[in-house]
Parts: C-alpha cells; structure tokens; sequence
C-alpha cells in the first residue's frame, strides 16, 4: 500500500546544470545537512545573469536556506533549506518581492497523517472537515471517515505542516488530534532513565541522530520520554537502547525501557461515551421536574395545585420553576448544539445542530414571551413549552450517548486483530555453529530482523519468520480463516499471532513492526474503512439540502396551521386546552424541526463498511473499502487463472516416456541440467523429479549438469547447451520454432496426455525428441463445488490460462466451466476482460497476484487469491488470505449481504423522516387526533441513528454460505456439485 503519496509527485527534482550560478550562505551544520530538503520553482521574468544573481543573493540570505541555485536558460530556480527554520512559501514570498512569477511550485515529497476528528455528527459534517482541508494550501488529498471518525491527509511539507492542517480543523468547529504521521511506520517509544538535565536529553539525541538508520527523534523533556523511527533494514530498538546507554559519561548513567502511550483512540471513546452519559443524566435531572411540573402533576388534584398559585399578576409557581430549571439545560447543557450551529452556518452548510438549535430556542424563548407577558398583565393566560425544550435536549443527548457505544462495536474486529500479538518472546543466543547458548525472554517490539526466537506449543507467534528448526502444526484462524491446524517445517512461513499447537520451533524473524502480516492487515482495513462507497453518494447529496428544505418544511407548516386556525378553516375545539391557534401551531412546526434527522442518513453506509471489512479480515478475506464492496455485489462473470487457482499450484511429474535408447536417468538428468536455472513452476516439478529418481538409483547428489547459452522462450519453454548437446524442453511450439521434426508416435502420446489434463512437456537433444514428461497440477478439492454455487448465485465462470487446449478443457469439464480460453499471455487475459466489458459485465478476475497483475488491475473487481503474509497486493480489490476457492464466494456473498444492510440502512433513515415528517406536521391529526409532540418527535430522531448503528452492527453476525459449508462434507466425487 502506498504510504507518502502519490508516486508520480516524488520525482527527484532538477538538478542545477552548468547554466546556473550558485549561492550558499555560509555556516550551514554537517549534521544537519543531511535534514535539508530540496524545492524546485518556474520562476518567470529572468532576463539575464544579473535577474539569476539577485534572486541567488536574496534567497540566500533568508534564515535556513542552505543553497541557491538559479538557470536563467531554463526559468528554474533549486533551493535547499532547513525545514525547520524555513519554507517553501516564504522563499516563494521573497523570489515574488523582487518582481518576479513564480508559476509554479513542484514539490519534492508528499507526506501524510491520520487525525481523529472529534465532534462530527452527520454526513454533512464530514463534508465541511473535508473541504476545510482540500482549502488548505499544499493539502493534495484528504479522505473523511465518519463512522470512523478520522481523516487521512496527503499533504506536501514544504508548504503546509500537521499544525496548520489541525488548525484548519478546529477552525472548521471540530476538534483533532494527530493519531499519526507518514514517518510513523517503525516507531519505538523509550522512557529514559538517569537523565536529570535538558542537556541530558539534547545528547542522547545526537546521539541517536548519528545512528544509521534512524529517521526521526523527538524528545519529550517533561516527560523524558523519547520517540525514535527507524529503518528495520538497517537497525533496530536494542540497539537504539544501547546507544542510550552508551551515550553516558561516567559517573552517569543512561538507560531506556519501552514506553507505551496510551491507546489513543480507546481513551477518547471512553471520554466521548462517558462525557454523553454525564451530559444526559445531568438533563435528566432539570428535564424530568420540568416534565413532572408540566405535564404529570397539574393532571392530579390535588397534587399538583400549588403549581397554579400566583406569584405575580398571572404568573404562577409552575411557570417561575419550569423556567429555572429549564434554563441550565437550554443554555449549559445545551450549548454545544450552539456551537455546531455556529461553525455550521458561518461554513455556509447546515446540520442537525442548526436543527436542534432552532427548534429547542423556538420553545424556549415563546415560552419566555408567554412568562413575561403574564408577569406584566393580570389577565392574559398562556401554557408555556419549556418541558418540549427541556426534554427534546435530553433524549437528543440520549440518542448521542446510545450511538456513540453502538458505533465503538462496529470496530470490534479489528480491536481484536490488533491484540492477537503476544507481549512477549523468548529470543535465542546462538553460537558460531548456530546451537542455542542461552534464552532471554523479551518484549515482542525489541525483536529485531534476524533474531532467532523459541514457540513453545501453545504460545502465539510473536512476529512473522521462516522456521530453521523443529516441526509443528500452527493454528492460523485468526488470520487466514484457515479452520485446519497447519503443518510447518523448516522453510515454511510463519505469521505473527498465530498459535503453535503441537511442537516446539526454532523461528528466524524476517519481519517486525509495521511490516508484519498482522500490521499491515490492520492497515489494508483501516485504510477501507476510510475510503467512501459510491452508494455513500445518495447521502451525500441529500445531506446538501436537507437541512433548509426541513426548515422551509417547519417555516410551512407553522404558517399552515395558524393561518388555518385564524380563519377558522377547522373546529376550535381541535385546539388543546390552554393554547391557542399560534401555540399549537408552533409545536407543529417544531415537531418538524426536530423530527428530520440527517445523522442516520450519513451513517447508513460507512457504518455497514465499517463492520462488514472487519468482520472480513477476521474471515481472511481483505476488502479494500466501499468501493470494491459495491462492485463485487454486481459481479456476473469471474474469470479464473488456472495454475494455482483452480489447481494447487504445485505441479509434479506423474509418468515419463522414453523415444530412444537413452536411459531415463540420463534424459532426466540432461532435462533437469536446462531447467534448473528456470523459475517455472514446470521446472521446478522436472528437477525435483530427477532428484528423486537420483535417490531410487541410489544417487543421492543434488548436483545439476551445467548449462550454457540458457534462453527462456516465452509461453514454450528453455534451451540450453549441457554437456555440449542443444537441449530443448519445452511444448510443440518450442519443437516448432527449432524445426525439430515430431513423429506420430510423439503426437499421439502428446494427445493421450493432454486428455488426462496433464501437461506434456517434450526433451529434444540435438533436435531430436528424445522423451516426454507428463507433468500434473492437481486440482483443488474444493474447485467444483465453488464453480457449482457461483452458479446458483448467478455468476458464470470462465478459465483463462497460458496452458495447451487439451489440457484447460479437460480442467475445465472437471470442474464444471464451461468458457474457456487457452494459451493467452498475461496481456492477453486482460483484453478478453475488457472484451467482456464491453458486452456490459461486471468481471472479477481471480488470480495468484504475481503474474496475474494486468488482468486483477483491468477487471472491476480483482482478488488476489493465497496471499499468505504478502497482503499489500496494490493490482487487488480484495485480497484473500488463503489459497481456498470458497473464500472468493465469501467475499460476493460478503458483498451483496452489505449492500443490502447498506439499503435496509437507508430504509430506516428515510423511513423515518418520509414517515416522521408528516406526522410530525399534523397529517393525522384532523382524522385521527394524534399529534406528535416535539419532545417526542426529538426521541423518534434520536432513535432513527441508534436503530441504523444497530442494523449495521447485525453485520457481525455473518457466517460464510452455509451451502458451500454443508457441501464440504459431503462426497468428494458428487457428481450431481460438478
């Protein structure tokens, strides 16, 4: 996965030619020489070598610049600066001082960061975080999550900074934290030990800056804590503390420990939850007097009679109460639906908060006029509405706490993924021979690369490796979806928090940190979980006029029923008592107000994609965002390579035929002589073969003949000189292109071959066909069965191979495909894609990722079948995991079950504001009586964002097709699945 950016704006930048004069002020620091950074400008006017001497002489001069460099032949100006003490802006500002254009700037690097964004409540919200950033100078791309509540920003350094870009943010009325930052790909945090001076502190990091491999050191002095990012190929977090350690003068003494921050996201989730409960109950306790005052206790006598004593003129106790008590509630508890208002509107965009603001000072400030008005007069009489301000507030903040804890379960999957790592391992110290002289147990983050490690049966891998030693059976559910224990020996991989299950293994650590399969699992999701479905679009447009269509809505049904009830158009007795025509119609139109919820809309999708590419990951299947899981729900045709898809991917050699007298060793031996320096995976099958038959004639040297004059002929085979004779291995095509002459004796076993869906490899020496190897690829044993419910599903299933066809229509009747096409290239397989998008469908390709790279990146949808720990397969939509065919159903079914969670999503979400809407303005009520009241009509709101968070959380109930599973236990040779 791309980590800084796009690619095509890292380009190294112009170098200065000879035409150029150069500058350099001078007592630039060798140690910090090598933290410059580089900016190329066009600058337009540059008439001569004077203009180029100014702007040198100028540019120089400025604080951090550490060269100039200026071409008047080409426009161009190089500058190198500090960035800490300079940027790129400010030597634009002085190159444009002196009367110069500077068109354009071409920046070196791009950088990125993550942000949690706090205070986002709707898809409208998310909208204005991302086009405060795209408004940022030098801020490239930016992606808002809602569901996920963070933004990934590419930005480029030389003109903008993290600082700027949260300050844009909160300008925005969100709040942001920097979760992390592109640098942060191996990071290790150390607390210091023995420093007692700032000094201290500055010399370690020297220190730490000289080490090669390190990237970055920030300090924390307060804190003594120190945060170093590192290159793993080169160094690692032991011998970053022994370079603290050694960094000390005696009588001092330095020492460092691991250090863990805590977890960011949890904390704040907890705060969020915890600041939403405290809010709500402290509503509750002034709204529930308010609610008791208003509408309980006036309706029992005598109870509530004291309520009617007058205080002054027509004002009464009840009246003077419910004002205090509603008043803290409307402007404390209440204020910060002023402050989303606030930032929303001078944004020029509107959101719930605009809604609720409006809708709860409606009610507040005319309940106000009625208190005051009876205050100052002895006979006017008026009902208040404190209680629908009051309550409306609460059960908002109700619904809020409820879907902030429905929202943290959406990321359950990964939480679980990101703690499946062991805290700890048990490193080996080896000898000159490589026998263990002592075990120390340690951190899982001081693993370095290359380390040697000790799994126990029953411990979790703690990092990826090769096994060196010791055999066992490790459990890689958690990871792969793998159910079976697999069996691992000396070569094989292992993958970090996976479980040994039944013996003891020597591991040699190959990866650690953010390379591991794990990390960059969790990334892959996290980077999905970020990106936008195109079905999100819906929402996005509505959210655009939502908001003022509901408040025109509420402004028309206001006016309606007052002008209604000034004209006597209904009955006075549908009026409650104690109101009048304009109060009942304000309720009305507050109902409305408040009813209209544009939360649930905004979170009908990413919740679903949210849930759904987790629960993915823990299946072993990889979905790269919204938008491969909306084009995997509209697949009608899958295209499948045959070698390693369909078929195991290990091919061996199943029968030999001699054409002449030459001894089978020795034709086998010549023919392994040609293919050794092959990486076909045919090649390897003949040599491995002629190993063994070396062992069956007592042999047991794994020494191949040398070759000359090697050559690899695309799609046919080798050639090679061994043992001064022309060896040919390879198809009819490579005997074809040699001229070398195949009798019908060779043609008809190559035809008896071929329909057993084996490969017949030929051996030529000195043009003459000497034998044959008839190499097999068996078949998966779950390839029929998934071809046979891709069909039920509705899709239909073609095989494209670079093999004979013989061989793909044997293959392909076994399995039940029907289409197949045979000897195509990899080009090739990617324009039979295209032809078939040009008839109008959908296409996934399945492949092994290596070879299949143009046709997984031309179809809509590719998926990168058996990736094993290589998860960052950029040509992929969905990576899966593991090497089964069922895991390409799960990923469909996957699909089409999100997509329908997506829409039952919005459902719920128009449902109740198309239903909620009139209602709220009184359809039912000359029919029927009912009425919705705006406190009420405030908790259908609240509980229309809770009800789609819990819809999509359902999603974690999913299970792969129950039909493939049932199928897998049954007959192997069903006829009736094939």
């Amino acid at each position: 996965m791309e980590q800084n950016g796009e690619n095509h704006l890292k380009d190294p930048l112009l170098q200065a030619d000879g035409g150029g004069s150069g500058a350099s002020p001078a007592g630039a620091s060798p140690r910090k020489e090598r933290k410059t950074r580089k900016v190329m400008f066009n600058v337009r006017g540059i008439s001569c070598a004077s203009c180029a001497v100014s702007i040198e002489t100028v540019v120089a001069g400025l604080k951090g610049v550490e060269s100039v460099s200026v071409s008047p032949l080409q426009g161009q100006a190089v500058v190198q600066y500090r960035p800490e003490e300079a940027d790129a802006r400010t030597i634009k500002e002085a190159i444009e001082g002196l009367n110069f254009e500077v068109d354009e700037l071409q920046e070196q690097e791009i950088a990125v960061c993550r942000l949690r964004i706090k205070g986002m409540a709707c898809t409208s919200c998310s909208e204005s975080v991302e086009r405060a950033l795209q408004m940022v100078p030098g801020v490239k791309k930016a992606a808002v999550g809602l569901a996920l509540e963070e933004a990934k920003v590419h930005f480029d350094p030389n003109i903008t900074s993290r600082d700027l870009i949260i300050e844009a943010i909160e300008d925005a009325g969100f709040g942001a934290d920097l979760i992390s930052s592109g640098d942060d790909v191996n990071k290790v945090h150390l607390k210091l030990e023995g420093v007692s001076s700032p000094e201290d502190i500055k010399l370690i990091q020297s220190r730490l800056e000289s080490v090669e491999g390190v990237n970055n050191v920030e300090c924390d002095t307060a804190g003594q804590t120190i945060i170093v990012a590192y290159d793993p190929d080169v160094t690692g977090p032991r011998l970053l503390i022994q370079c603290i350690q050694d960094a000390a003068q005696p009588p001092k003494y330095f020492n460092a420990s691991l250090y863990s921050p805590p977890k960011q996201r949890e904390a704040e989730r907890h705060h969020e939850i915890r600041n939403y409960r405290n809010q709500f109950l402290w509503s509750c306790l002034f709204s529930v007097p308010v609610f008791m005052f208003s509408m309980v206790l006036p309706m029992i006598s005598p109870f509530g009679d004291w309520l009617f004593y007058k205080v002054c003129n027509n004002m009464t106790i009840g009246m003077l109460l419910r004002w205090l008590l509603c008043s803290p509630v409307q402007f404390i508890i209440g204020w910060r639906f002023y402050v989303g208002a606030y930032h929303a509107l001078k944004r020029g965009y509107s959101n719930m908060d605009v809604l609720v603001a409006l809708g709860t000072n409606a009610a507040y400030f005319y309940s106000v006029y009625i208190v005051l008005k009876a205050l100052t007069s002895e006979s006017f009489e008026g009902q208040d509405f404190f209680e629908t301000s009051a309550m409306l507030i609460s059960f908002i903040l109700l619904g809020k706490y409820l879907e902030v804890v429905a929202k943290g379960k959406t990321s359950d999957a990964l939480s679980k993924l990101t703690e499946l790592a062991p805290e700890t391992a048990c490193l080996l110290t080896l000898d000159k021979d490589g026998n263990a002289i002592s075990e120390t147990e340690i951190s899982t983050q001081l693993l370095q690369r290359n380390d040697v490690i000790k799994i126990v049966p029953g411990e979790k891998v703690p990092v990826d490796g090769v096994v060196i030693k010791g055999q066992s059976h490790v459990n890689e559910s958690m990871i792969t979806g793998e159910a079976r224990p697999i069996a691992k020996k000396p070569g094989d991989k292992v993958i970090g928090g996976t479980v040994n299950d039944n013996g003891c293994i020597i591991v040699k650590v190959t990866h650690v940190g953010s390379e591991t399969a794990l990390s960059q699992i969790v990334q892959l999701v996290e980077a999905a979980q970020l990106a936008r479905a195109p079905v999100q679009k819906l929402a996005d447009r509505i959210s655009r006029f939502f908001v003022p269509t509901v408040v025109v809505a509420a402004f028309l049904t206001w006016l309606g029923w007052f002008v209604a009830g000034q004209f006597d158009v209904y009955p006075r007795e549908w009026i409650p008592k104690a109101m009048d025509s304009f109060e009942l119609a304000l309720q009305f139109g507050i109902s409305v107000l408040v009813v209209a919820c544009p939360c649930a809309l905004g979170l009908a999708t990413p919740t679903a994609v949210m849930v759904a590419t987790g629960k993915g990951a823990s299946q072993g299947v990889l979905i790269k965002g919204g938008n491969a899981l909306e084009k995997a729900h509209k697949v009608k045709a899958i295209i499948f390579d045959k070698t390693g898809t369909l078929t195991v991917g290990k091919p061996s050699v199943v029968q030999t035929k001699v054409f002449s007298k030459i001894p089978l060793l020795d034709l086998c031996d010549l023919a392994a002589g040609a293919e050794a320096n092959s990486e076909h995976p045919l090649s390897k099958a003949i040599v491995e073969y002629t190993k063994k038959l070396r062992e069956q004639y007592g042999s047991h040297s794994d020494h191949m003949m040398e070759s000359k004059d090697f050559e690899v002929h695309p799609g046919a085979g080798v050639s090679a000189n061994v043992e001064g004779k022309l060896l040919l291995v390879g198809n009819k095509r490579l005997m074809q292109e040699f001229e070398v002459p195949i009798s019908s004796e060779v043609e008809g076993h190559m035809s008896e071959t071929e329909e057993l869906a084996r490969t017949c490899v030929l051996v030529a020496i000195d043009r003459t066909i000497c034998g044959a190897l008839a190499v097999s690829d068996p078949l998966k044993p779950e390839a029929g069965r998934a071809i046979s419910y891709l069909s039920s599903m509705g899709i239909s299933s073609i095989m494209v191979t670079g093999d004979n066809w013989a061989t793909a229509k044997s293959i392909a009747k076994e399995v039940g495909i029907g289409t197949v096409f045979a000897e195509i290239d990899p080009v090739g397989k990617a324009e039979k894609i295209k032809d078939l998008q040009m008839k109008g469908l959908t296409v996934a390709m399945v492949g092994d990722g290596i070879n299949d790279s143009p046709a997984l990146a031309a179809a809509d949808v590719g998926l990168a079948i058996g990736a094993g720990t290589d998860v960052a397969i950029e040509a992929a939509d969905i990576v899966l995991m593991r090497s089964s065919l069922e895991d390409v159903i799960t990923a469909i079914d996957l699909s089409r079950k999100t997509l329908s969670r997506i829409r039952l999503n919005y459902v719920w979400a128009l449902g109740y504001n198309v239903l909620g809407m009139p209602v709220a303005a009184g359809v039912l009520f000359p029919f029927t009586g009912i009425r919705l009241p705006p406190w009420l009509a405030g908790a259908c709101m609240a509980a229309s964002s809770v009800s789609v968070v819990c819809s999509s959380l359902l999603l974690q109930l999913y299970k792969k097709p129950l039909h493939v599973e049932e199928v897998a236990a049954g007959p192997k040779n069903d006829p009736d699945l094939v």
